[in-house]
């Protein structure tokens, strides 16, 4: 370790007015005498005083803190994809504002980088400090990413990663309005590493992540870096059409044997709404993929930039 390497720590900030100042000012305290530092903070229009609070930073540490304040809220991956845009260190730690990841953690995570020159190196738990909503939404989008991006089974995608300068410049390079930052890194490289660090318990408020957050982050993995999907829902069609045909050889055998046999009006109640429902998940799995092509197209932006404290 050297101050010739220089250090981007990127923070995106939502409802963190009573941490981000105390997190930054043990950053400067603890990595400040090793790398040359730099925090990049990017407020995601946090509805608190997040804002007042991160340019009181840039006020205190012109040197060291960049701060850039969206105009929308754009989501957790869109707003570190604004800080790694920014970021001009030789490696970036990507860490959440809400001191769960202990500062003196970061270290073991660029040495790793360092000293097996990985381009990534992701953080894993013994035990997480979340909610179990939380844990389980990790555990299911975790479960997903083996089926959709192909991601090592022992590999845990956690928000607590570094990255090198060439694995910066290459996820910057996807302008995609539905980024998902790890379904990036895991097409740009396979030098991976993985480090146990602690997790601590959340110091104040509770995560930004709700069901329609965990959903929508989970449709971005799925619909933006895979086709898995889509080659289910065939494989779905084409299992319905089979018991449908097994089901109407069976209904004509069945007539044939038993001429006075009344038709089942509750069977073609079930019948009908198995395949209107079958048509309309098919439909909305493409029209998602259309939609996203549609907006894509328009060049919808990741983020938008209101304000900019840069020394």
């Amino acid at each position: 370790m050297s101050q010739s390497i220089k250090l981007s720590i990127v923070i995106p900030v939502y409802d963190g007015e009573k941490t981000i100042v105390a997190l930054v000012d043990e950053l400067v305290a603890v990595l400040g005498r090793t790398y040359s530092l730099e925090v990049v903070l990017v407020n995601d229009l946090s509805p608190d005083g997040s804002e007042q609070a991160c340019e009181s930073l840039f006020q205190k540490y012109p040197q060291i803190v960049r701060f850039y304040s969206l105009a929308k809220n754009v989501g957790e991956h869109n707003a570190v994809m604004c800080g790694l845009v920014h970021a001009s260190g030789d490696y970036a730690v990507i860490m959440d504002d809400d001191f769960q990841n202990p500062v003196s953690e970061a270290v073991k995570l660029v040495e790793a980088a360092l000293q097996n020159d990985y381009d990534v190196v992701y953080s894993y738990y013994d035990q997480k400090q979340h909610s179990f909503f939380r844990n389980f939404g990790s555990w299911l989008n975790d479960k997903m990413a083996n089926i959709l991006l192909g991601k090592p089974k022992d590999l845990y995608l956690s928000s607590f990663k570094v990255l090198n300068r060439f694995l910066i410049d290459e996820v910057v390079k996807n302008h995609s309005p539905f980024p998902y930052l790890d379904g990036i890194i895991l097409q740009s490289t396979s030098k991976i590493g993985r480090v146990k660090v602690a997790h601590s318990k959340r110091l104040t408020g509770r995560s930004g992540y709700t069901l329609r957050k965990l959903f929508s982050l989970w449709l971005n993995m799925s619909t933006s870096f895979s086709v898995v999907p889509l080659r289910i829902s065939a494989l779905l069609g084409f299992a319905i059409s089979v018991l449908a045909l097994c089901y109407a050889v069976i209904t004509v055998i069945d007539k044939l044997m038993h001429p006075n046999l009344p038709v089942g009006y509750a069977a073609l109640v079930v019948i009908v709404s198995l395949f209107a429902g079958t048509q309309l998940l098919v439909l909305g799995i493409a029209g998602e993929y259309i939609g996203r092509i549609f907006i894509s197209l328009n060049q919808r932006p990741q983020y938008t930039i209101r304000k900019k404290y840069e020394s």
